[in-house]
């Protein structure tokens, strides 16, 4: 990075991920640069818009189901510029 430039946030990442979990999918969204608190209200918000279940784990949330199209519209909704989906 060059001096003087200002600190760009860190891109949000949105992929699907199916290790570890018989078979189902999750849509997984990492780099959301919020605490703990606040990243369970938009992981609320983001499960209600999904119909569907979700968490919060190590500071990923992660929506059940492959809903990528639809989370990064959401984000892109309150304010996030840099969202892009991750992997295939």
């Amino acid at each position: 990075m060059k001096p003087g430039q200002p600190n760009k946030p860190p891109a949000i990442r949105i992929w699907k991920e199916t290790a570890h979990r018989g078979g189902k999918g999750v849509s997984a969204i990492n780099g959301i640069p919020l605490p703990g608190p606040q990243l369970e209200e938009i992981c609320s918000m983001l499960k209600k818009k999904c119909g569907t279940g979700g968490t919060v784990k190590n500071g990923v949330i992660e929506i059940q189901g492959d809903h990528r199209d639809r989370l990064v519209e959401e984000l892109k909704k309150l304010g996030y510029t840099d969202v892009k989906k991750a992997g295939g």
